[in-house]
């Protein structure tokens, strides 16, 4: 696996001020794609376990709430495995914090028989605190703040741990004191 970038205090890909891992390799290819070059699994850096000591140590200042994987795509079957092993360290050493997760798929596409289900799938979804789900769509674009987290109107912003538990897709929005 590789990846294209580690921001160490975005305040764009979720709450709060987060660490991000912009991972490389999407087959999703969405128009508008506001990183195209994230779609090459060979652009970028290898992603070894110096990086995962790197992202943990970035991770451990008390104002970072959380880690965010973005991309390029992390759901992609390559990608899943190459993560699972920063997530379940991340959850061992942060338990406080929180794990957002961007994709262009559905959640359907990851459970059961979906198509970009993996080995691995269900334990990297344990460990995911919210799911952005859905392409981008261009014609749905939307930055405003009434769609914050987002990129397009489509796409929806899941409290995984809810959804797996109620097999439906609940909605961060829908959980008080949501994080």
């Amino acid at each position: 696996m590789k990846y294209l970038a580690i921001y160490r205090d975005s305040i764009s890909d979720g709450p709060g001020v987060r660490v991000s891992l912009y991972v490389s390799g999407c087959r999703n290819h969405c128009t508008g794609c506001h990183n195209p070059e994230s779609w090459s699994f060979e652009h970028g850096t290898d992603f070894t376990n110096d990086t995962i000591e790197e992202v943990l140590n970035l991770c451990k200042n008390d104002f970072i709430q959380g880690l965010t994987i973005a991309g390029g795509e992390p759901m992609e079957p390559e990608n899943q495995r190459g993560l699972l092993p920063l997530l379940k360290e991340f959850k061992k050493q942060f338990p406080n914090k929180n794990i957002w997760c961007y994709t262009g798929y559905e959640l359907s596409d990851l459970l059961l028989c979906g198509k970009k289900r993996v080995l691995v799938t269900d334990e990297l979804l344990s460990y995911i605190d919210v799911l952005v789900v859905g392409p981008f769509i261009l014609s749905q674009r939307d930055i405003s703040d009434d769609n914050r987290w987002r990129g397009s109107r489509n796409q929806r912003v899941l409290n995984l741990p809810e959804s797996l538990k109620n097999g439906k897709c609940i909605m961060l929005e829908d959980i008080p004191n949501n994080s």
